[in-house]
């Protein structure tokens, strides 16, 4: 993949030699890559990147001088540039990769815990693709954009609809999806349909992504287990590395997580979700399809539709990565494009 007729310019910024040598020579073996130097925490990265103006930075998640999220939220308004965090499977690696995501960075990588040699390889393939993905990103107006999002007021759900348990709202999500999703659900009140939400995710960052939601958010945000019931008030976020699906039962809606095999290369797939929602809900659906790379969700947002569904999906000009809403849209699923700060409104708007 090239940007253009040249290829991708990567800066990588991780405080450990071995480490900036691992992650130099993995990406250097796709030969649309560059790697135009590394630095050793961010304050040779700063003066780095004005001098080498990079396409893709990677940088790692801890780090003694400065960790990975302080630098994101100085860089970021000042010299918007996509990121790929590089993280630990560790609770508080966790914790600051989500804040990362919150500070701007586009997505993350996860550095292996077993079998080095074969993780170190399957990561650093995943690193490659993601550096690719990134360099597509959109975030030079990442300030302003956030500013537009986080200003708005919380909204009020039509009273008649929004206490139906007949009601659901589903959104998929992928790159860039954690900050458009916090954007979209902060404006729900408490009284908004049940949400059902599949969002690309490893195992362990989703739990974590619900309850950071969960305390910042009017309704109840929690990672959906077997069994829970969809209903006003509660936003059900899919678990990592299983597939969600919404069942009816009897008068209620409930949702069934398993392990499966990738659907559209995810798991979890908001295909899965979608065509569960189109087959068990129907017209008393809103579907919503925001930021992210490939077309997951495309076909589900069409059968929704077919089934009576109302969709919207992100417009290119707000996404990150303008994949997902422009297939969900193209392949008719998703009936207009709407900017993110009107997301929450718009879907509100078509309960009625």
């Amino acid at each position: 993949m090239l940007l253009g007729n040249r290829k991708i310019r990567v800066l990588v910024v991780d405080d450990s030699s071995l480490v900036r040598t691992i992650l130099c020579q993995g990406l250097a073996q796709d030969p649309g890559i560059e790697v135009v130097g590394s630095a050793p925490d961010p304050y040779v990265a700063r003066d780095m990147i004005v001098e080498l103006a990079p396409d893709v930075m990677t940088l790692d998640v801890e780090m003694p001088r400065m960790d990975g999220v302080d630098f994101l939220r100085r860089l970021m308004p000042q010299y918007p540039l996509p990121v790929v965090m590089v993280s630990a499977l560790t609770q508080q690696g966790k914790q600051i990769t989500l804040e990362a995501l919150d500070a701007g960075a586009v997505d993350f990588v996860t550095k292996p815990t077993t079998d080095m040699a074969r993780g170190l390889t399957a990561m650093l393939m995943e690193l490659r693709t993601k550096v690719k993905i990134a360099s597509t990103a959109n975030v030079s107006h990442w300030k302003e954009r956030r500013e537009a999002l986080f200003s708005g007021k919380v909204l009020v759900a039509p009273r008649s609809l929004a206490e139906s348990t007949d009601k659901i709202i589903a959104i998929g999500a992928s790159t860039g999806g954690t900050e458009a999703i916090r954007g979209v659900v902060t404006r729900y009140p408490v009284n908004t349909p049940g949400v059902v939400i599949v969002q690309h995710m490893p195992a362990g960052f989703t739990r974590m992504f619900a309850e950071r939601l969960n305390q910042i958010c009017a309704m109840q945000v929690k990672e959906a287990e077997t069994g829970d019931r969809v209903m006003p008030g509660r936003i059900l976020i899919a678990p990592g590395e299983k597939h969600m699906q919404v069942r009816r039962s009897g008068g209620i809606y409930e949702v069934e997580c398993k392990a499966g095999e990738k659907v559209s290369g995810h798991c979890p797939s908001v295909d899965v979700l979608m065509h569960s929602v189109a087959q068990h809900v129907g017209r008393n659906a809103i579907g919503v399809m925001l930021t992210g790379m490939g077309r997951d969700g495309a076909e589900g947002m069409l059968a929704m539709r077919k089934a009576g569904a109302r969709n919207l999906a992100q417009d290119e000009r707000t996404s990150v990565v303008f994949g997902m809403p422009k297939e969900a849209f193209e392949n008719g699923g998703a009936e207009c494009l709407v900017p993110l700060e009107k997301i929450a409104e718009a879907s509100l708007a078509l309960l009625r």
